[in-house]
């Protein structure tokens, strides 16, 4: 008789971007992954735009197409984006044999747009989710000031890989040796950082920052990258969810890393279903923003060994993450 099916865990049914991803490998997090929450839209965005007018006929527009090499051309008026002409329309209009009708008689105007301070992961996930091949990307104003394709997200990472190894070596030996010669019966180095609701141009600075700061203290690949994903979505959270913001904190000693966030309001009601994935109380706003999705919780879990959330209604919340840190990891000294 063959021995009864283990039911899946949460962590096996909800993988980040529907990925499986079993308890083994959960953990398991890829630099490419960490740099998808790392680099902004507007590091890979190419802001070399060719654009097409209401009014120009189409065939000018494939005559752009060819010359650039590009498969979709947005379309302006009066500095204003009113759709998109992609090469997909070109081909149907010249099926009918006509190529003189205006742009505005086949682009479409549903445009789905990015913004330029959004993470790459969420150029990603949009992709996954439209299947569209461009994505044009507006700033905080709505204005149209690049392009973005799988292709830009690829060059973009590539060359953030290279330039990775350069810059860290000398700088991670230095930090490596910080808790060497400190004697104490418990060292800990706390990064404090203040984190200001709906400002959504610096979100993940601080993620960023302490990611940074853990690979010059030596600490092992998995366990940055996990800490940089966990504090991320709390960092993001802050910016979501909270009336005025909050602390973001990371407590690093040498067997462990808690990171922590404390906010004034407006608290969970319902932490247990707060906790299920897709559940969100980020306005439509916000939302639209492409913020929100309900998974931030379900990512840091994930990436953490114990998490601890406390909230009360009208008063605020508190997050706390571990990760423990087997012996020689963190700046490559045991320590007791």
């Amino acid at each position: 008789m063959c021995p009864p099916t283990k039911p899946q865990t949460e962590q096996e049914i909800y993988g980040r971007r529907g990925r499986t991803i079993t308890d083994r490998d959960a953990h398991d997090i890829s630099r490419v992954e960490e740099l998808s929450y790392d680099l902004k839209v507007h590091e890979v965005m190419s802001t070399e735009l060719r654009t097409a007018s209401p009014d120009m006929p189409l065939s000018e527009v494939l005559e752009i197409m060819r010359i650039h090499r590009i498969s979709g051309v947005p379309v302006v008026e009066n500095d204003e984006m009113v759709g998109i002409v992609s090469l997909e329309d070109v081909v149907h209009a010249l099926y009918k044999g006509n190529l003189d009708v205006p742009v505005s008689a086949c682009m479409t105007r549903e445009v789905v747009t990015i913004a330029n301070y959004e993470s790459v992961v969420k150029a990603i996930e949009t992709f996954s989710l439209t299947r569209l091949g461009r994505l044009p990307v507006v700033d905080e104003n709505n204005k149209l000031v690049g392009m973005i394709t799988k292709g830009d997200i690829t060059r973009g990472i590539l060359i953030a890989l290279q330039k990775d190894y350069q810059d860290e070596e000398v700088r991670r030996y230095r930090a490596s040796h910080l808790f060497e010669d400190i004697i104490s019966d418990r060292t800990t180095l706390v990064l404090r950082y203040n984190i200001k609701a709906r400002d959504f141009n610096h979100g993940g600075n601080a993620s960023s920052n302490i990611k940074r700061a853990l690979m010059r203290l030596g600490a092992d690949p998995q366990i940055t990258r996990r800490c940089g994903i966990a504090v991320y979505e709390a960092e993001m959270n802050l910016i979501i969810h909270t009336n005025n913001g909050g602390i973001l904190k990371l407590e690093v000693e040498p067997h462990r890393i808690t990171m922590s966030t404390v906010d004034d309001g407006p608290g969970i009601p319902d932490i247990t279903q707060a906790l299920q994935p897709g559940y969100s109380t980020a306005t439509e706003q916000v939302r639209e923003m492409g913020f929100g999705a309900g998974m931030g919780l379900v990512n840091m879990k994930r990436c953490v060994d114990t998490m601890e959330l406390e909230s009360t209604v009208g008063k605020g919340t508190k997050l706390v993450m571990r990760i423990l840190v087997p012996n020689e990891t963190l700046t490559g000294h045991s320590h007791g």
